[in-house]
């Protein structure tokens, strides 16, 4: 933390725009890679460490909203993995709106069941997408597919379509989620959506509340983020009254690793999830900083990659060091992506039951309606 403060204090930037935060991360782990070999100890070891001295003085006291994070980040555990199977938005280039369809196996009993699910429904989907004639073969930025469609819920059918030929159970086994980045298709000037799946209509942030609303009704889906714009407040808020009981509302683009923003959202109970991105914040400290915040209120943190990443593996060891219970990276169509999956799949094996796995468990005050 000696380090990452001075880090900070010599960019002396909100944003790390001086040195920039992918400058000053690489050093703040260098620090902590440095500091667990001195040691004699692996990167989840020394994270783990870190932690558990950062939690030592206890997590705030519980409210019925910190309940829903009870079981995050007391003991090491393998996370729940949340994969991209279909790419759309900026990750694809083709002509879908919501920039990630993935699934979440949420019935698994262990992390190597839930990703032996996950491999199964990819090349079920792959084989799906091939066999209806849309070029489902072509790999977006993050793994998924990029098939062309004609709309959206198009995207969510076809995965539904894979869990259910992949013997599994969809919304008991695997579960669905979304990320929409509406920010990417909403005017600020006019605070309007615009879809190509609408033919361009203008709509309303209480339109595409509805819209999620049945999406939700109709498809078994436990996740969105970033379900409206980073600055729509007034429509995150009803969003999170109208869906927040119901389904895991992740805000990325609204939050940003900040724990300002995070912070604003926890007092005006916004969102109820939080994307936790190393290098957006900058330094391991912040981070896990952010992460503490995030549990103390009852916000699930989701530990993410980037849309452009590199084969190292940092985030899987920080995930199960910390406990974080959700890891998003994309799918398994990628190197740099499988590159963490592997590690978690060894550090399984290598830890043990020192590790545990709570899975879908983590969303267990979710209610259907």
């Amino acid at each position: 933390s000696g380090i990452d403060a001075i880090l900070c204090e010599l960019d002396g930037t909100e944003n790390k725009s001086r040195l920039g935060a992918n400058a000053i991360l690489g050093a703040s782990l260098a620090t902590a890679y440095a500091a667990a070999e001195s040691q004699g100890q692996t990167p989840v070891e020394r994270f783990a460490e870190i932690w558990s001295d950062y939690i030592s003085s206890g997590f705030a006291e519980e409210t019925e909203l910190s309940q829903r994070t009870s079981l995050l980040s007391r003991s090491m555990s393998l996370p729940l993995p949340m994969v991209n199977m279909i790419s759309g938005g900026l990750h694809a280039g083709r002509n879908l709106d919501f920039q990630d369809f993935l699934i979440l196996p949420v019935g698994a009993t262990s992390y190597r069941q839930a990703f032996e699910w996950i491999v199964t429904i990819y090349r079920r989907l792959g084989q799906i997408l091939n066999k209806t004639g849309h070029e489902g073969t072509l790999i977006g930025d993050e793994g998924g597919y990029g098939p062309k469609l004609s709309c959206n819920s198009e995207a969510v059918k076809y995965v539904v379509a894979a869990i259910e030929t992949s013997g599994l159970t969809p919304g008991e086994d695997v579960a669905i989620g979304l990320d929409v980045a509406s920010t990417h298709f909403y005017d600020a000037e006019t605070g309007t959506y615009h879809l190509n799946a609408t033919g361009d209509e203008a709509l309303s942030s209480d339109d595409v509340i509805d819209m999620l609303e049945r999406w939700v009704d109709t498809y078994p889906i436990i996740s969105i983020e970033d379900g409206l714009a980073e600055d729509d407040w007034s429509g995150w808020k009803k969003l999170t009254e109208r869906l927040g009981h119901r389904v895991q509302l992740i805000g990325d683009d609204l939050f940003v690793t900040n724990p300002k923003r995070l912070q604003q959202g926890i007092d005006s109970q916004t969102a109820n999830s939080v994307l936790i991105k190393l290098n957006q914040i900058g330094t391991l400290t912040e981070t896990l900083e952010t992460l503490k915040l995030a549990i103390d209120h009852g916000y699930w943190p989701v530990v993410s990659a980037r849309s452009g990443e590199t084969e190292d593996t940092t985030i899987a060891d920080l995930v199960v060091a910390t406990g974080a219970g959700q890891l998003k990276v994309g799918s398994v169509g990628r190197s740099e992506r499988l590159a963490k999956y592997n590690q978690l799949l060894r550090l399984e094996e290598i830890l043990a039951d020192k590790a545990l796995y709570h899975g879908g468990g983590i969303f267990s005050s979710l209610k259907s309606k």
